[in-house]
């Protein structure tokens, strides 16, 4: 899908609430102020219609770090696989790129996020972590003067164009993880995230600490036990979120400022 029509497929998610399994919720537009109330948080709350929490665990426990993903795909999609039902693959929170906080569930409840080959393993380090999703296609594929999303058609070729070249502020170019093009974020999706990040670390007292640069796009062995903010990379080898088109700079300047 080119990215030119995605504002669309999410402003008619927010007008139906249906995802592209065909699935119906109700959106509730909510706020929270923390930090004594100097800070506010705008969000929508996402609840499958059918009232389904099969998705997620309820349980809650104690949250000693934030893990930042992306989708690899767009928002009403995003919604579907996230909530699937009986799937327990999720997280709490899911950015539009419209820069829309959406909360699926309890920050304080759980749902498997890591993956089997995760360091230190799946159960616990999700349990102990929020989880954090951008809605973002992630790796492209360079196809003449098109960018193509990583998907395959039938046929086993990449046929999704989501940009072209000329379209510079769409992606970055940098080689990581075999591959060369990332899409990049929107200015709305940062501005929520840091919104995000800093009333997630205020309710959970989890330090405003972030993986050095050395080793910020690396799998580290000694993650489980990183109190902060880390990303999916830190915790998989096989996987490419967050990826270089990430601006570390700014989303670390206004999570401490």
């Amino acid at each position: 899908m080119k990215a030119e029509k995605i504002p669309k497929l999410e402003s008619d998610f927010e007008v139906t609430g249906i995802d592209n399994q065909g699935k119906k919720h109700v959106l509730t537009a909510e706020s929270i102020a923390f930090n004594n109330g100097a800070e506010k948080m705008d969000y929508t709350r996402v609840k499958p219609a059918s009232g389904d929490k099969s998705f997620y665990y309820e349980d809650k426990f104690t949250k000693e770090q934030i893990i930042i993903h992306y989708t690899i795909g767009y928002l009403p999609g995003d919604v579907g696989t996230l909530t699937t039902k009986d799937n327990h693959v999720s997280v709490a929170f899911l950015i539009g790129r419209n820069g829309k906080i959406y909360n699926l569930f309890s920050s304080a409840a759980w749902s498997y996020h890591l993956g089997k080959s995760a360091v230190g393993g799946n159960e616990m380090n999700s349990k102990k972590s929020v989880g954090i999703e951008l809605s973002n296609i992630g790796p492209l594929v360079l196809r003449n003067n098109d960018l193509m999303t990583c998907y395959k058609d039938k046929n086993g070729n990449y046929s999704d164009v989501y940009c072209s070249l000329n379209e510079k502020t769409l992606y970055v170019k940098q080689t990581y993880r075999n591959f060369e093009y990332y899409a990049t974020y929107t200015p709305e999706q940062y501005k929520s995230l840091v919104i995000l990040l800093r009333y997630l670390t205020n309710r959970y007292n989890i330090p405003r600490e972030f993986i050095s640069l050395p080793e910020r796009f690396d799998t580290i062995q000694t993650v489980p036990g990183f109190k902060g903010i880390v990303t999916h990379v830190n915790y998989r080898t096989d996987k490419v979120d967050i990826g270089p088109a990430f601006d570390w700079d700014g989303v670390i300047n206004g999570v401490k400022a």
